[in-house]
């Protein structure tokens, strides 16, 4: 196998083990920021989350860009 494949399985497998290992922070944060919808500490929770479902979603695309690599680099 090549190095182009081991780079992907690493950086799908590395991805997905730190989205679920903060699964249940996040969903914690969002149930605190929708109960207590007038306090003041919200602002930095919902900004955590959001940065976070922006990091999930680049990483989602840069490991789409690794398989298109991969079999770019195997089969062309």
């Amino acid at each position: 196998m090549d190095l182009s494949l081991w780079i992907t399985i690493g950086f799908i497998t590395g991805g997905f083990a730190i989205l679920f290992s903060m699964k249940k922070r996040m969903e914690s944060k969002v149930a605190f920021i929708t109960a207590n919808t007038g306090d003041e500490g919200n602002s930095a929770k919902a900004s955590s989350v959001i940065w976070w479902v922006a990091s999930t979603t680049v990483w989602g695309i840069v490991s789409m860009f690794f398989i298109v690599w991969w079999f770019y680099n195997h089969f062309g």
